[in-house]
Parts: C-alpha cells; sequence; structure tokens
C-alpha cells in the first residue's frame, strides 16, 4: 500500500458506508433491469422504497427487514414521504399525479388503509410531498408549480375522525415548477425554479424570500435552532443560489446574509470510507467549483447538506464553512436522519452513509474488524485521533492491538506510518488538548488577513462574516447596527479584497477575458451588498444601517413605478412580511390579483426606451481612502469589461453599472471608452455626461437655490425625467414646489414618488405630511397621482358609474403615494372630498379606507359587494361587519348584487384570468359565503337565523353543510373543555380550601 496523505486538521468528519444493502435490493427483486427503485424515504423506523412497478416496499430498518408492500395501479411511484411525528402514516405519489396517504396500523395489527387520496394533480408530475410537523397534513408540489395539502382522517383522532372526507385545498400556485418544500412551525417553505416562497398557512399569507431570481434547481430547508444557547429561538431558512451561494434568512423571510461557498470548495475531496476500496486522499485538487445546490437538507447537528450528480456537500453555515464534501458517484436523490444518508443512484442501487467523526469512524471500522481501512483512517486523520478527547472512542490498546493485525509483508508501510501515529497520541487527561476541545466545542475561530484570530461565538444567525462579538451585549440590536455598521462594512471589505486584489494581479487572469470577467462577477455582489441601492420598503432601504434620516443618492427606477403598487420594490403583493405597516397592506390590496410577470415587463418597458435608473455620484457610506483606491480600480475595470462584451451576458449590464457606481469610476477611463464605444452604445456618452454634470453639482456645496435651480433646469431639458428623478437628493435646497414649477406633471409625480421613498418606511407619512406647505396641495397631489399611470375608467367603473367587478384588483402606478396621500390628517369636509375624488376615478381600495374612517358602512358594504371580492371583508384593512344588522344588509346587498357580478365574471375580464401566486383575487360574495363567514364568527345556528330573518332562501352545498357541522362540534368541545376546566380549577381551590 502507498503511503497515505495525511488531510489538514481542519477536516474532522467523514462520510462512512459500513452496511451493504445489495442483498436487500436482490431479495425485493429490486436490482433487475426491469424493476428498479425510482425514490426512497427514511424515518427511525422505517426505509421506504418506490419502484417503477407502483410498490411501495416498508423495509423495517432494525435488521432490514421488509414487513410490508403497498401497491398502487396508478403509475410508479414518484415521491415518498413518511410522516415525522407519526410513522403510522407515510404518503405516496404517482407518475399519474395521484397523492395518497396510507395508514399502516401496525400497532392494531390491521391492514393499511388508503385514509385519504387527491388527484388535485392530475396530468402534473409531482415533484415534492412534505409533512405538517404536528398534523396529520401532507403539502403537495408539481412541475406546474401548484401546491395543495390534504388532511388525513384516522381514528387515532378521536371517535368519527377515520369517517371525515377533509377536501384538498389548494396553498398556491407559485411561478415555475415546485423543487422543494418544508415546512416548520406553521410556515411553509417553497422553492421553485425561479424564487423561494415563504406561506403562513394558518393566516394565508405569502412572502417572497429575497428580491433577485434564479433560473434552475435551486433548493431551500428551514434549519432549526433548538441546540444550547439557541434554545427557543426561531428556525432560519437557507436558500441556495447560483455560483455555490447560500441565502440566510429568517424565520420573517429577510435575508441575513449570503454564504460563499466558492472558494471554500477549492478544497480536495475527502474520500468515502467503504468496504468497496481503498481511501484515495489527493491533496493536490484543488480549483474553486461553481455549483447549483438542487436540495438543501437539516442534517445531524446544525448542519447543512446538498448534493450534485457526483458530489455530497455538508456545511456548518452558523460559522460559514465547509465540514466537507466527497466525490459520490451518480446520485439521484439522497433521504437523511438524524446523522445518517441514504442514498439512491441510477443504477438503482442504494448506498447507506454516516457522517461521524474521524475518532467514530476508526472505533466503528475496528469493532468490523476492518484492520486495514481503520489504519488508513488512523493515518490520514492523525489530528482527530492522537488528541486525549480521543482515548474514550479509540483507547491506546486498541490502536496497538490495530497494529498487531496488520500483515507485515502486504501493509509494511501502513504499519509504519500507524506507529508514527500511535508515537503522537495523548493521554486522557492531556491539559493542553482540553482547553483546544472546549475552544472548539463552545466556539470557532478564523485568521483575519491582518494576522488576527477573531473568536466567533455560536449564536443566534451569526455568519462568519459577523462582527458581533465586538457589540455591548447591553445594547439593543439597532443601536448595535448603528454603532457598528460602517466598523462590518470596513471588515467585510478588508477581509474580501486581498483575495480579489491578487487575483486580477495575477496574468494568468488579468489577460484571459474569461477568468478575468469571472472574477469580477465573483466580486460584484459583494459591492452590491454593502454600496449597493437599497430597495424601497426593503429591509434594507429601512435599516438603521443606512440612517433612517440619511438622503440617498440612488432613487428608483422608472421600471419601478410601472410594478405593482406594493410596498416592496419586486415583490408580488400576497408575498409580504406580517410587519408591513398600513401604508404597505393598502397598497397591496391594488395588486393582489397582478400577473406575477410584472417584474418582467418592467425590465422590457426599460429596454424599450424608458428612462433608465439615475445617477448616484456621491457613496453612500463613507469608505476609507485606501479602500476607495482598490475599489476605484475594480470598479472601472468591470466597467471597461463589460462595455466591449454583450450586456445579455452580464450580472449587471455596463450602463447600469456606471449609473449606479459612478462616485467609484474613474473618470478619464470612462471618458475614453465612451469615445470608443459611442457608436455601438451611444447612451454610454449621454449617461457619462449627465453624471458629470450631476456631480459639478455636489462639488458647488454649499449650494444656493438660484444657482442650482438654473443647473437644474438645463439637466431637466437635456436629460428630461431622468434628471428629475435624481433632484430628490438636493432636498431640502430645492423643493417640490421648485420642481412643480419646472417639470412636467408626470415628471414631478415621479420625483415626489421618489423623494418620499427615499425616507425609511416609518417616517414617510410624516414627511409627506411635511411638504404640504398648503392643505391644498394634498387635494391637487391625490387627482395628479390618480390621473397618470391610472387604469381606464372603462376598467374600473360600469357605464353608470359603479365599481366594475374585481376592478379593485388593478395596479396603480403611484399606488404607494396614493396610500400615503389618503392617510394624510385632514378635517372631516376634506376626508369627504378626497372620498368622492377616489370614487370618480375607480380607486376602490382607497375609497373603501376612506368610508371606514367616514363610518359610511353602507356605502363600503355596497362597494365590496359589487367589487365580489369577500377579501376586502376579512384583511386587516377590511370593513367587516361588526354588528347582525350590518350582516344583514351586507346578505341583502349581496343578494342583489349577484347577478350583475356573474355576468361579468368571464374569462379575461378584469384580469380575472391572472395568476401571481395565489389561486384567485379572492371569494366572491354570495349569501352562502356570508353565512359561513358569520358562523365562525357567531356560531352556525345564529347565522342561519340571521339568513332566514334576511327573507333568503338558501341551499346549502355539500361543502358549506360540513362546515356547519364541524363548527357545532368545535363549540360543543370547546364548551365542554371550557366546563371540565371550570370543574377542576372549583375542585383544586376547595382541596385547596380544606
Amino acid at each position: 500500500m502507498p503511503l497515505i496523505p495525511v488531510v489538514p486538521e481542519n477536516h474532522s468528519h467523514v462520510l462512512a458506508e459500513f452496511d451493504c444493502l445489495d442483498p436487500l435490493l436482490s431479495a425485493l427483486r429490486l436490482d433487475s433491469g426491469r424493476l428498479k427503485c425510482t425514490c426512497l424515504a427514511v424515518s427511525r423506523k422505517w426505509l421506504a422504497l418506490g419502484t417503477s412497478a407502483g410498490g411501495l416496499h416498508l423495509i423495517q430498518r432494525e435488521g432490514w427487514k421488509q414487513r410490508l408492500i403497498l401497491t398502487h395501479k396508478e403509475g410508479s411511484i414518484t415521491q415518498v414521504a413518511c410522516c415525522p411525528h407519526d410513522e403510522d402514516f407515510i404518503a405516496v405519489s404517482t407518475s399519474q399525479g395521484l397523492v395518497a396517504v396510507w395508514e399502516l396500523q401496525l400497532e392494531r395489527r390491521g391492514r393499511p388503509e388508503r385514509v385519504s387520496v387527491s388527484w388535485e394533480h392530475r396530468g402534473q408530475s409531482i415533484t415534492a410531498l412534505c409533512w405538517d410537523t404536528s398534523t396529520l397534513r401532507v403539502f403537495v408540489g408539481d412541475s406546474g408549480g401548484k401546491v395543495s395539502f390534504l388532511r388525513a382522517g384516522s381514528s387515532k383522532l378521536g371517535k368519527g375522525s377515520a369517517f371525515v372526507i377533509f377536501p384538498v385545498q389548494t396553498v398556491t400556485t407559485v411561478d415555475s415548477r415546485v423543487v422543494q418544500l418544508g415546512y416548520q412551525d406553521g410556515r411553509l417553505l417553497v422553492s421553485s425554479l425561479s424564487r423561494c416562497y415563504l406561506c403562513d398557512t394558518d393566516r394565508e399569507k405569502f412572502w417572497r424570500v429575497g428580491n433577485k431570481e434564479r433560473d434552475g434547481e435551486y433548493g431551500a430547508c428551514f434549519f432549526p435552532q433548538n441546540k444550547g444557547l439557541l434554545l427557543g429561538q426561531p428556525p432560519l431558512l437557507y436558500c441556495a443560489r447560483p455560483g455555490s451561494r447560500i441565502w440566510e434568512a429568517s424565520f420573517n423571510g429577510e435575508v441575513l446574509s449570503t454564504h460563499q461557498f466558492k472558494q471554500l470548495l477549492a478544497c480536495p475531496p475527502l474520500p468515502l470510507i467503504t468496504y468497496r476500496n481503498e481511501p484515495n486522499y489527493n491533496p493536490m485538487h484543488k480549483s474553486p467549483q461553481s455549483v447549483a445546490f438542487p436540495k438543501l437538507l437539516y442534517l445531524g447537528d446544525q448542519n447543512l447538506l446538498t448534493w450534485t450528480e457526483s458530489a455530497i456537500y455538508i456545511f456548518t453555515p452558523q460559522n460559514g464553512q465547509v465540514l466537507l464534501w466527497s466525490e459520490v458517484k451518480d446520485l439521484v436523490d439522497v433521504a437523511v436522519y438524524r446523522s445518517e444518508l441514504f442514498c439512491l443512484h441510477g443504477s438503482g442501487h442504494l448506498s447507506h452513509l454516516s457522517l461521524l467523526s474521524a475518532e467514530r469512524c476508526v472505533e466503528r471500522l475496528l469493532r468490523r474488524e476492518s484492520w486495514s481501512l481503520a489504519a488508513a483512517v488512523c493515518c490520514m486523520f492523525q489530528h482527530a485521533v492522537t488528541i486525549s478527547r480521543a482515548r474514550k472512542s479509540v483507547p491506546i490498546d486498541r490502536l496497538e492491538h490495530l497494529r498487531s493485525q496488520l500483515s507485515s509483508s502486504t501493509d509494511l508501510e501502513l504499519i509504519g506510518q500507524l506507529e508514527e501515529v500511535i508515537s503522537k497520541l495523548e493521554p486522557l487527561d492531556s491539559a493542553s488538548s482540553s482547553r483546544r476541545s472546549s475552544i472548539s466545542s463552545h466556539e470557532s475561530f478564523n485568521v483575519l488577513d491582518c494576522g488576527i484570530y477573531r473568536v466567533i461565538s455560536r449564536r443566534g444567525s451569526q455568519s462568519d462574516e459577523e462582527t458581533g462579538s465586538l457589540i455591548n451585549p447591553s445594547t439593543s440590536e439597532e443601536e448595535r447596527l448603528k454603532e457598528f455598521s460602517f466598523v462590518s462594512d470596513v471588515l467585510k471589505y478588508y477581509k474580501y479584497f486581498p483575495y480579489i486584489s491578487s487575483q486580477i494581479q495575477d496574468p494568468l487572469v488579468l489577460l484571459d477575458p474569461v477568468c478575468l470577467g469571472e472574477a469580477l462577477l465573483d466580486w460584484l455582489p459583494t459591492l452590491e451588498r454593502i454600496l449597493g441601492p437599497a430597495e424601497p420598503g426593503s429591509a434594507a432601504a429601512t435599516s438603521s444601517m443606512d440612517g433612517p434620516e440619511e438622503e440617498r443618492d440612488y432613487i428608483n427606477t422608472s421600471s419601478e413605478q410601472q410594478e405593482e403598487s406594493t410596498c416592496s420594490l419586486e415583490e408580488p403583493t400576497e408575498i409580504v412580511t406580517e410587519e408591513k405597516k398600513e401604508t404597505c397592506e393598502l397598497g397591496q390590496k391594488e395588486g393582489q390579483c397582478e400577473n406575477q410577470m410584472t417584474a418582467d415587463s418592467a425590465e422590457n418597458v426599460v429596454s424599450n426606451g424608458s428612462p433608465p435608473e439615475p445617477v448616484r455620484v456621491a457613496s453612500p457610506k463613507p469608505v476609507p481612502p485606501d479602500l476607495l483606491t482598490n475599489l476605484t480600480e475594480l470598479a472601472t475595470l468591470y466597467t471597461e469589461l463589460s462595455c466591449f462584451r454583450n450586456q445579455n451576458e452580464q450580472t449587471l449590464g455596463c450602463l447600469t453599472f456606471l449609473r449606479r457606481y459612478f462616485f467609484l469610476l474613474d473618470q478619464e477611463r470612462v471618458r475614453r471608452m465612451c469615445l470608443l464605444c459611442y457608436q455601438e452604445q451611444p447612451e454610454m456618452k449621454s449617461s457619462f455626461m449627465e453624471a458629470i454634470s450631476l456631480r459639478s453639482l455636489r462639488e458647488l456645496q454649499p449650494w444656493s437655490a438660484p444657482p442650482l435651480l438654473a443647473h437644474l433646469h438645463r439637466l431637466y431639458e437635456k436629460h428630461g425625467e431622468a434628471a428629475v428623478r435624481s433632484f430628490s437628493q438636493f432636498y431640502p435646497t430645492i423643493t417640490p414646489a421648485d420642481v412643480m414649477t419646472m417639470a412636467q406633471q408626470s415628471h414631478f409625480l415621479a420625483y415626489l414618488d421618489n423623494l418620499v421613498q427615499s425616507r425609511a418606511e416609518e417616517h414617510r407619512l410624516s414627511f409627506l405630511q411635511s411638504l404640504l406647505e398648503s392643505e391644498s396641495l394634498r387635494q391637487d397631489w391625490l387627482e395628479l397621482a390618480l390621473t397618470h399611470d391610472a387604469p381606464q375608467h372603462c376598467d374600473t367603473m360600469t357605464p353608470d358609474g359603479q365599481p366594475r367587478w374585481h376592478s379593485h384588483c388593478f395596479s396603480w402606478g403611484y399606488g404607494r403615494l396614493l396610500a400615503l396621500l389618503i392617510r394624510l390628517p385632514a378635517d372631516f369636509s376634506s376626508k369627504q372630498k378626497m372620498a368622492e375624488t377616489c370614487r370618480s376615478h375607480g380607486y376602490w381600495t382607497g375609497y373603501l379606507y376612506l368610508c371606514s374612517e367616514l363610518q359610511r358602512r353602507t356605502e363600503a358594504f355596497s362597494t365590496i359587494c359589487q367589487l365580489d371580492d369577500i377579501s376586502l371583508l376579512e384583511e386587516p384593512d377590511g370593513v367587516e361587519p361588526q354588528t347582525l344588522d350590518e350582516w344583514k344588509l351586507l346578505i341583502q346587498l349581496s343578494q342583489q348584487c349577484s347577478h350583475a357580478a356573474d355576468s361579468e365574471q368571464v374569462t379575461g375580464v378584469n384580469g380575472s384570468s391572472w395568476s401571481n401566486g395565489s389561486a384567485d383575487c379572492g371569494g366572491k360574495i354570495s349569501p352562502e359565503n356570508l353565512t359561513l363567514m358569520l358562523a365562525r364568527t357567531a356560531g352556525p345556528d345564529r347565522a342561519l337565523e340571521v339568513l332566514e330573518d334576511c327573507g333568503v332562501q338558501l341551499v346549502l352545498s355539500p361543502h358549506s353543510r360540513l362546515v356547519c357541522e364541524l363548527l357545532r362540534v368545535t363549540e360543543k368541545r370547546q364548551r365542554a373543555m371550557i366546563q371540565t376546566m371550570l370543574e377542576r380549577c372549583d375542585r383544586f381551590l376547595w382541596s385547596q380550601h380544606a
């Protein structure tokens, strides 16, 4: 045996294969060419194997014995999932789109039964199954993007529960094929080909995780934090991104950090420890890996697992490190339970791997008398075997016994290496090793480029780039961010720039445009994250790092004004966080039925001639001079490289980069570049001249209004709306009144919207109030916003001036500004005038809000019935009936409006065929739906009495009768439970008294 290389000390774990499952597959006849294993799942008790013939084999893991075969005539098995909290239930899907939930009934020695069946996805390929973590509910995702769930009835839930058939419900429909589903603590995580979505299934709310899209199979998963100091913390989210990157997000979907693993994966793969062949470690195999992670799984103790067709990767994301990666051939699927991996290969065979420390691996191999393999692992992981804590697993006498078992004729070199390892063994009570062990078990550390060791405590959601240890723990999170945001940013820059600077100084990189472009594209996300523009309404825009009172030079692009009127820049209107303020909630109503392709169409509008984003001529954050020099070189190099290449291939085009980061560029080099590429890209020259003009204006500080206004007027005459959008950076020297006299009304609206959105979200309403120099401006600006970039009157109103069916779902270009204007403080007459203005223009969302404020509830109910959307009664800003008389009025109005609404519900009218991630805009307002809504509030018997009082003859559908019956049962049980609790309290108090 040749000399075994030693792995670096930062590798402490291995993947090992101790069991051979080939005999099991042979016994099941799954090793033939005709019948193959197609999918797998694992739990504490079961290994479930789906086959191409429609069979599901349940293997008892203890002894690897087959217990059951469940057959399906609806096609081959495509997905299987074991219930995590009750192993008597298992869910499967077939190639024809069937989803079935089986109750095994092994404890009662009964026959397995299909307790729930769904054909909701008939004709689609089911791509993901996921169990609820607390109830018998299964979530299903398919290739068309639909996500549904079905409940399983069972006699375990109480008498009669097994006979209840729960209806299948659609949760949402996302933009593309579902790649992976996850569920934790009432929230569903959906990962599609382009985005990740977070759904609160109880409150029926949706968020989008991050703003940037992707294209391909990228997984996402929850990451529980239930160990040690993290006990009780909400789970984290991890979402795969292109280029070996993973987003770390909070439980509310806010992206906290991006983990970059491309360079960390520039290390040799650790060998798979298996009986099939000898471990082979090649220390010379080093190159960065740009990998797409198709699925993410929580593994073992705070580890994250993913895989490709040829390798398995395991990360420790809380300190941003690669635990290991190993090459495994022909991988198709992986199922995990704790620290065990079950791998399905393309040939149909299975492998059972275990993640464990090197010393534990040696101990397992010694118990199995795999002498040569155990000795090879000892020599390869000397640093893990020699320390004193390893004596608990691998005592000295066991290693000496291992040496005696090796053959002196065939393993001579191996014996020599093993003897060298034995000579380095530390005793169990080694003080130095104990200290090292305690540090590694509680903390991690890394070495900064300056040579300083930085210790990172494993708490919360800190990543390797955070500097929380510098912060006084007594201060609040907001104060910490304000105090140390600059320190954190500088540490991030200084940590990354030695690497990128050394790359571009390498002649092999500098002289190769492809390699140089890849190096700069790797650097670009770091620049975007630290100095990039903050999107209005996003966490970055309102974070304390930017400062709530700081004026930002970057203003929204014109395309943003054409998107849905939500509080967030690119998010669909239903994917919002619970913490959104009232302003966002009102704006979101307008776009609940917007097609999800709005963002794409907006980008097309920009490319077809709309004004590009404004120029930033000053850094949003202070940058040290030496760092600014490096940034200028890299930014200018990126601009030059992207200018002479196809911009469609660039992550960030040259024109956009120039306008966004002009404050970093070398002006002379950019001028020469514009001269060279003027024929191909004339807009570059125009943008450069606009940026130079704006920069010269900033250098005139302190400004005086008259000369500055003259310069801005010349800029506006030349560049139009694009220039006006940038004028907000000169506030308060230049006021809205100045711009109003200079610009067209539509251009002034863009300026006003950008000026207001540049403030922190919680300050926008008060800031807009401060801009009103006279009360009449409120009404003028409202009418201006209602007449520009607004839906057509014929789309929102009928010829007789009544609301058109579902017309509140149209998007208003200045919806964010409108939502603020109607919330401004005003007297009663002004509010009435604003309400009539909103009604005359068909702005029904604002009209309903003002009717609610003015207590004109009858008009609000009449409008809601004509719009025919029951969600307008249920949402946080909805006008919900408060008395039985109001319920009666609403039921009568709904009956009057139902015929008119039915005649207008035609496919394609008023956006009735949208798909923005939800099934539809909202439920219909009908007497039956209102009765069910009242039944949930006042009880089913009271609701039916109100229906009779209204004189409505209504025959409830089977579904509605079932809901009422379930509500009666629930109400009865609640009364019984309350009575039982009162009796117990009474008995307890009497016992204490006695």
